[in-house]
């Protein structure tokens, strides 16, 4: 009897023991999916991390043309490719492709639909900080004509250097984009192109995974000598759609400065990105 009791007792001991470490896994692997969550949506505040993501960034802006009549939907569409060289060196492949639908933006114009002209840039970043914790990247920038309508882009090609600085400290993130795009060849009828294009950001990222951001997209023209400086404030959350871990947010804009038949006052924003870690 003694040793059916010893028995009955180690079987139970046993299976308690059994139950509690499948709890502990179930736990840790919770606790794991919400770090690398958390995790995720830092590098995503970083524009070159060694991550493929394929963001989805709709604007609506309004106020636009010299009656301030006009509105525009653009839509995004900027795929980010990290593409190894070497042990020590990464390429960072950033595309915009805009898809735009505008009403009574020019004078008379009516509406257009279509592409705009495509900038894409390529980061060469070293895969390790320096060893004060910043990262960079540096490379050209190429501005390709393909608008499908003559209102929706500049007819010409373009071609400039882009860098961007920045640092992560627990949940922040900081730093700045730019980069410069003189055109080279195109239309000879159309405005020649000689724009700047500044984006400092920063951003908190939240052990729930999401961040909150607020940076500026100013753009100077050297030739009309004309700013356009619109401020972002966006949240984002990242999370797990069946097998596809996403992003999605929304945030608002405020057109402090603006050029001639510009866009002014407020704006909307809505962000969806689809995210494959390795």
């Amino acid at each position: 009897m003694e040793v059916n009791l010893m028995n009955n007792s180690t079987c139970n001991i046993s299976g308690l023991i059994a139950k509690a470490s499948i709890l502990l896994a179930a736990f840790n692997v919770q606790t794991a999916f919400a770090e690398s969550n958390e995790e995720l949506a830092k590098k995503l505040s970083n524009p070159i991390a060694s991550l493929i993501s394929v963001p989805f960034q709709l604007n609506y802006d309004s106020d636009i043309g010299p009656s301030d009549s006009g509105e525009r939907y653009q839509l995004n569409i900027q795929p980010v490719i990290p593409i190894s060289l070497t042990d020590d060196w990464n390429i960072i492949s950033r595309t915009i492709l805009p898809v735009v639908s505008q009403e009574d933006t020019f004078s008379g114009a009516g509406s257009q639909s279509g592409l705009g002209d495509v900038v894409q840039s390529f980061f060469f970043s070293p895969k390790q900080p320096t060893e004060s914790g910043w990262i960079w990247g540096a490379g050209p920038v190429l501005l390709l004509p393909t608008a499908t309508d003559d209102l929706l882009g500049s007819d010409k090609w373009g071609l400039g250097p882009t860098a961007v600085v920045l640092k992560q400290n627990g949940p922040w993130t900081y730093g700045a984009l730019a980069n410069h795009i003189w055109s080279v060849v195109g239309d000879d009828d159309r405005q020649d192109i000689s724009t700047t294009f500044l984006q400092p950001f920063l951003s908190y990222t939240t052990k729930e995974a999401v961040t909150f951001g607020l940076n500026t997209e100013s753009a100077y023209d050297w030739k009309s000598e004309q700013w356009a400086v619109p401020i972002n404030f966006t949240a984002t959350k990242v999370m797990k759609f069946g097998n596809q871990i996403v992003s999605i947010g929304a945030g608002v804009r405020y057109w402090a400065e603006s050029t001639d038949g510009g866009p002014e006052g407020l704006g909307a924003r809505l962000l969806f990105t689809l995210l494959f870690p390795k």
